[in-house]
């Protein structure tokens, strides 16, 4: 099997670190043939407006797990983002969806049912810090990932990059301890199976436009979030506002992608990813003020340990992509 190409494994892993968001399907790079054209300057803002978005889809989410399960949320933010990304079809109509790469987009989408369903229950039962935290290890598995699925070569400072990384994962984890919980676990999985999505994408890129990606995404996902919903699904008891929370979840997340897609195709990869960590912050500011969660210690180390592997690998992509080219 051939090597990966740097560029386009470093430009999906990028998306992970948003936990693009945790609890979210990942985001698709631009392909080539694509009429997008943004000036280099608007990268860095748009890759900010997506890190905020989905900060505030995390909030978003744990507003609505008060009401339904994380898995019921997780369906009807699938649903809405379909309805989202349907005006992607303006324009091209349904052209912009023949493929002859289905088996490959179901495969994507199954990984990432698993990643948004696994997320959103890390989302609903850690606190949120912990939850984004551990959601930034995906990338970390993407490294893994291409080596044993794409055949790419992985260098000594990569893989102490990685060990680094999943020290930092081991810290906020703390295994053996009182705060140790199966949530964690969950989480980490949640992780795995989003770099799974991200390694599928790399099969199609070359081929397939990225709003059909999204669309067709939201459309394999959606049913396949409805089936673990079904087992626990409750009508909330609740007032206009949830459902106006369910709709805001699916909209910022649907906008996050957006933002980070269209961000990975005008810039640098390496050059904004650290902007992506800006999710954290967001999230940690808005879950003391409206959850009363604190940041412990644990987690502000190890996601420290965690966001400093993956900016590592960013740039060191970057360079050795560079050098090649």
């Amino acid at each position: 099997m051939s090597s990966a190409d740097p560029n386009t494994i470093t430009a999906e892993i990028g998306y992970a670190a948003t936990g693009a968001a945790l609890g979210s399907e990942p985001a698709e790079i631009a392909h080539p043939r694509e009429a997008i054209s943004l000036p280099r300057s608007r990268a860095p803002e748009l890759m900010a407006a997506s890190a905020i978005l989905f900060g505030f889809m995390a909030i978003t989410l744990r507003l609505s797990v008060a009401h339904v399960s994380a898995f019921e949320a997780a369906f009807f933010r699938s649903l809405f983002g379909l309805v989202f990304s349907l005006p992607l079809l303006f324009g091209p109509g349904l052209a912009l969806l023949r493929t002859d790469k289905i088996q490959l987009h179901a495969m994507r989408a199954s990984f990432g049912a698993v990643a948004m369903l696994t997320g959103f229950w890390a989302l609903a039962h850690l606190p949120l810090a912990e939850a984004v935290s551990i959601s930034y290890s995906t990338p970390l598995f993407v490294t893994i990932g291409a080596v044993l699925v794409l055949g790419e070569r992985v260098r000594l400072r990569r893989w102490s990059a990685v060990i680094a990384g999943f020290l930092g994962v081991l810290v906020i984890m703390r295994p053996g301890a009182q705060q140790f919980s199966f949530d964690m676990l969950v989480a980490l999985a949640g992780a795995a199976a989003a770099a799974g999505s991200y390694i599928s994408i790399k099969f199609m890129s070359r081929t397939e436009q990225a709003n059909a990606v999204v669309i067709y995404m939201n459309l394999i996902i959606t049913p396949l979030t409805l089936i673990p919903a079904l087992w626990f699904w409750t009508w909330p008891d609740a007032t206009g506002w949830f459902w106006l929370v369910l709709v805001l979840t699916g909209l910022l997340g649907t906008l996050g992608q957006l933002c980070m897609t269209r961000a990975y195709h005008a810039g640098e990869v390496s050059a904004l990813i650290p902007i992506n960590f800006i999710q954290l912050p967001v999230v940690v500011i808005c879950a003391y003020f409206l959850f009363d969660q604190r940041l412990d210690a644990a987690t502000a180390i190890g996601a420290g340990l965690i966001v400093s592997a993956n900016v590592y690998i960013a740039r060191r992509e970057a360079r050795l992509a560079r050098a090649v080219s």
